[in-house]
Parts: structure tokens; sequence; C-alpha cells
């Protein structure tokens, strides 16, 4: 099982970077994911992760503080965003389509109330 999180969290290690280049990726959530897969199987990596420069560039204070900056917050929101709306114009369901829209307002909700800006 170790080795499974660690193959895990290397793959979601690299989205998280190809996040960095490509803004409507968000990295965040990746590398968050990655920082929970690799406390799970290998206390080793993680202090490393925690240690990087991206690490403390792009995510200690979501981490530390559950905040972001402007930035990332939108940039995370849009992404979602993006792929609620394809669910949403593909899907033909009345009540999928009442569920994605809920969704929306949950999540944006919540990002309001309780992901502090910096």
């Amino acid at each position: 099982m170790r080795v499974v999180l660690i193959i895990l969290s290397s793959i979601t290690f690299g989205v998280g970077l190809v996040g960095v280049i490509i803004p409507v990726l968000p990295t965040t959530p990746f590398i968050l994911l990655t920082l929970f897969l690799l406390s799970k199987s290998s206390p080793k990596y993680y202090n490393w992760l925690i240690k990087t420069r991206f690490y403390k560039k792009h995510i200690e204070s979501f981490h530390i503080n559950q905040s972001m900056t402007f930035k990332q917050k939108w940039s995370l929101l849009i992404f979602v965003d993006s792929f609620l709306l394809l669910s949403f114009i593909q899907i033909n369901s009345n009540i999928i389509k009442l569920l994605v829209i809920v969704l929306f307002i949950a999540k944006h909700y919540y990002f309001k109330k309780y992901i502090k800006v910096i």
C-alpha cells in the first residue's frame, strides 16, 4: 500500500507542477493531495516537499493558514467552473443539471465564506 501511495503522490505532484505552467490547471489541490498521500506513506518525502521553494511559494500559505492569494482562488474557481459548465451543457437530465447548479452555488459559497484571501 505504501508503494501505491508514493506512486499516486508522484502523479499528483506532476500534475501540480504542470499547473504552475498552465494557468487554468490548479496547482494547490494537487499539491495538497500530494502532501496528504506523502504524510500517509513517506515522512521522508513529505519533509523534503515542505522544505522546497515550490511548496513555500505556491502551497504553504493555504496549507498552514487555509488562505489563498486572489489569483490562486480565482484560477481554481474558473477551472472547476469550466468543467461544471461543460457538464451542464453535455447532460440532458434536468435533475443532474439542477445538481450541477447546486454544486456551483455551494462551491462559490464555500470559497467566499471559508477560504480567506491574503
